[in-house]
């Protein structure tokens, strides 16, 4: 079998280091959830934004909705990748990190994007019914409406656009038949039943705590 690569904590920043530069905000954003102690763990990873920008990049993409925003740092990544006349609809139910993620976006004179300050499946369900289709939608939020927020997302994503979901590795616990709590089975689940989806085209990429790339057919 393949030799692997352990991406130890020094190996991921050589990555970074040697990988696209971020913006003076986007270092700024993380700066400041750093200071937000555990709450920190809501923001992606540095290498799954850049990995976000290059898949936007490639793929000609102009609209996308984000489901969990936290502090914009996944939001403002994905806009800056846009073309001049993309979009990007955030959809967040915490005003606080609403507030402060509007203030980064701001800062960075960044105008593709559009906040929707509400809970995600009421959020979703208004986007359905005045017909919004998007190239790429990006799932990080609640882990227990995963499913939800999944099944009407694939009513609100083109044909050959992208479902990228967050966290379906869970910590390498998924994997481990030790680890039977709450959100490890919800993952897994979830995990079961886009692999049983023959809507699309899917795989896990092992960057960050993991991503489902889901194509629909």
């Amino acid at each position: 079998m393949p030799k692997k690569l352990d991406l130890t904590k020094n190996l991921e920043q050589y990555i970074i280091n040697h990988s696209e530069a971020l913006t003076d905000v986007q270092k700024e954003i993380i700066q400041h959830n750093t200071s937000l102690g555990n709450q920190q763990r809501f923001q992606i990873s540095i290498s799954q934004a850049q990995f976000l920008q290059t898949l936007i990049k490639i793929s000609n993409i102009k609209k996308i909705l984000e489901i969990g925003s936290f502090t914009g740092f996944s939001a403002l990544s994905m806009a800056l990748a846009l073309p001049f006349d993309g979009s990007l609809i955030s959809l967040d139910k915490n005003i606080e990190f609403s507030k402060k993620a509007q203030s980064f976006y701001e800062k960075a004179n960044e105008k593709k994007i559009k906040q929707i300050i509400k809970p995600a499946i009421e959020g979703l369900k208004e986007l359905k019914d005045t017909n919004q289709i998007f190239d790429l939608i990006f799932i990080d939020a609640d882990k227990e409406n995963y499913l939800n927020y999944y099944e009407i997302c694939i009513e609100l994503i083109n044909k050959n656009g992208l479902i990228i979901i967050d966290n379906v590795l869970w910590h390498g616990e998924v994997a481990d038949n030790t680890k039977n709590d709450k959100f490890t089975n919800i993952i897994r689940e979830f995990n079961k039943h886009i692999k049983e989806d023959g809507r699309i085209i899917k795989n896990i990429i092992p960057v960050g705590d993991g991503f489902s790339i889901c194509i629909k057919k």
